[in-house]
């Protein structure tokens, strides 16, 4: 007559040494399954909100720019650093002079392309970094789009701060570069995490019996 098979202490059969089994049973131990177009989709509406943010914050500093530095009105603040109010109908930081309606092109590509990175890439900064970026991008997009201008994205961008030794710029380029710039560091800090994650993985494989 066969013996009555033990449980082990977390209430699982001889043949089930980790216990799954009843820790299924049990609810306990078991991570959900990810769902992942779900999640994607949080990061997109985060790194959105962020992007408002930026577009919200860079419009309101050019509208107050309009009216405070009108009629050639310079505000000085600390060394060379002043508001001193400037229109571009380049790229950031007066690149490209004319250009406009190109770069304005450009933008819509790269934020559609933002946005589809955002869904895909982990972690926080570079979700932080993707959003400030797509909403510099917009800022100055709205710009083109509503200020006046010749043709079509021909708008004139809104720039007032003046380093004087740099060419004159705004918030929504600071979003831009700034954005791109960790951006740059978070790829490379998962670049290295992910060679460490391996080794952690084969050194903690099954030891050989």
């Amino acid at each position: 007559m066969h013996g009555v098979r033990r449980a082990d202490p977390e209430g699982a059969p001889r043949g089930d040494p980790v216990g799954v089994g009843a820790r299924r049973a049990q609810g306990r131990g078991l991570r959900p399954p990810v769902n992942r177009a779900a999640a994607g989709s949080a990061r997109w509406i985060r790194a959105l909100g962020i992007a408002a943010v930026v577009v919200a914050l860079d419009q309101a500093t050019k509208h107050w720019a309009l009216g405070a530095l009108s009629d050639d009105r310079t505000i000085d603040l600390v060394g060379s650093l002043r508001f001193n109010l400037a229109f571009n109908t380049g790229a950031s930081f007066s690149m490209g002079s004319g250009m406009g309606p190109v770069f304005a092109v450009i933008v819509v590509v790269v934020v559609i392309a933002l946005l589809r990175f955002i869904r895909t890439v982990p972690g926080r900064l570079n979700l932080f970094a993707a959003g400030i970026i797509v909403g510099g991008a917009l800022g100055n997009l709205v710009d083109r789009i509503f200020r006046d201008g010749s043709g079509f994205l021909g708008g004139a961008v809104v720039d007032f701060i003046d380093l004087q030794w740099w060419p004159i710029f705004n918030v929504a380029d600071i979003g831009v570069v700034g954005g791109a710039l960790l951006l740059l560091v978070g790829t490379w800090r998962l670049g290295e995490s992910s060679p460490r994650e391996a080794d952690a993985d084969s050194s903690s494989g099954p030891e050989a019996v």
